[in-house]
């Protein structure tokens, strides 16, 4: 019996999902799917310039895995631009993971958002607020 797949954290979901080729009616073009892990992963080495190993523990998975990611996504991004394809974001095995940061001691840390017992993990304090990051948005940079 094959192993059930791992949750993958992701920090971003996408407000746009869809896209396609200007000029092109839907009706004629094929699509790909690009599931939101795959995009996660985009976002964390290509956009966010993260090393491989950062990468695999943001998304709570092994480097072997990241690279499987990374490739099938990059693969699938160069099939819709090379073959006029329109890209579709949909779907995966993911967790949308929130940056917390306690108000208390200042400390900084990342957990699944429907996790329950929220606490600060270094001083216990219930008195924590959620690190926006907005969509669209790298983490951690201003434009």
């Amino acid at each position: 019996m094959a192993r059930p797949p791992k949750w993958r954290h992701v920090e971003f979901l996408p407000d746009i999902t869809y896209f396609k080729p200007a000029g092109v009616p839907l009706r004629q073009l094929d699509e790909v799917v690009l599931t939101v892990e795959e995009l996660e992963a985009l976002r964390l080495k290509d956009l966010e310039g993260l090393e491989q190993e950062p990468c695999a523990e943001r998304m709570n998975v092994s480097r072997p895995t990241f690279v499987r990611i990374i490739n099938s996504a990059r693969n699938k991004v160069a099939e819709a631009l090379v073959k006029g394809k329109a890209i579709r974001i949909e779907g995966g095995t993911y967790q949308f993971v929130q940056s917390l940061k306690c108000g208390d001691c200042g400390n900084e840390w990342r957990q699944p958002q429907d996790e329950t017992g929220k606490e600060c993990p270094e001083c216990q304090s219930t008195n924590w607020t959620p690190k926006r990051m907005r969509r669209g948005q790298r983490h951690g940079h201003n434009r």
